[in-house]
């Protein structure tokens, strides 16, 4: 997240409260990976928030590299596979399941070649205009970001719940906007108001509470 280390660990307090109401609201086994991605989230801001430490010099450079690998690990290497993961999971019927299995092979390749990246090149990371930039040489090309958005934002737009539609529009808008004003630090503020989108699941999983759980078939 821009600014500092403060931003960074009041914004993962925030979303880990709306991750624990979330979780509270879940009534099926299926609904349950969904309903944790504002946790997952809350997790992942709190990692930066240590990174941001490390480049300011209050903590070691090593634990400064070592949860920057940690963030990209998840942003990066995780997030491409688990979101229409979650989505698929969460689909009440075997037609709209169907519908997520391109988007699944799409994370999951993807993952796996991130994954690979990761492992294989260095990590870059540093402070550019109050945002945090990782670079990844293997990573950074059009063609990654694109499979990317696919994954995590495709699938979002195929689901049958309008709530997963409308969070798959506000993190498209996101991704837009974070594009073309700060392009440089795209990995850590699309992370960062892509878990703000967040309070979208939790609206959802609160005003459904009388539909669901979903009459789960094949």
């Amino acid at each position: 997240m821009c600014f500092s280390a403060t931003a960074n660990f009041v914004g993962s307090g925030a979303l880990c409260a709306i991750g624990v109401v979330t979780l509270t609201k879940v009534k099926h086994r299926r609904e349950m990976l969904f309903a944790a991605l504002p946790t997952l989230f809350a997790i992942h801001q709190f990692i930066e928030g240590f990174v941001w430490l490390g480049l300011d010099g209050i903590l070691s450079p090593a634990i400064a590299h070592n949860m920057a690998a940690a963030f990209m690990l998840y942003a990066q290497g995780i997030l491409p596979f688990l979101l229409p993961l979650s989505v698929f999971l969460f689909e009440p019927d075997g037609k709209s399941r169907r519908r997520m299995l391109p988007f699944l092979a799409i994370g999951g390749a993807t993952t796996v070649y991130i994954l690979w990246a990761l492992a294989a090149y260095p990590l870059q990371v540093y402070v550019e205009s109050n945002s945090i930039v990782y670079i990844n040489q293997a990573t950074d090309h059009t063609a990654v970001a694109l499979l990317y958005v696919i994954a995590t934002c495709g699938s979002l737009f195929f689901s049958k719940v309008r709530a997963m539609v409308m969070f798959g529009a506000a993190n498209l808008a996101i991704l837009l906007v974070v594009m073309e004003v700060k392009r440089y630090a795209f990995t850590s503020l699309w992370c960062a108001y892509a878990a703000m989108a967040s309070l979208i699941i939790l609206v959802y999983f609160w005003k459904s509470s009388g539909e669901r759980p979903f009459l789960y078939s094949l």
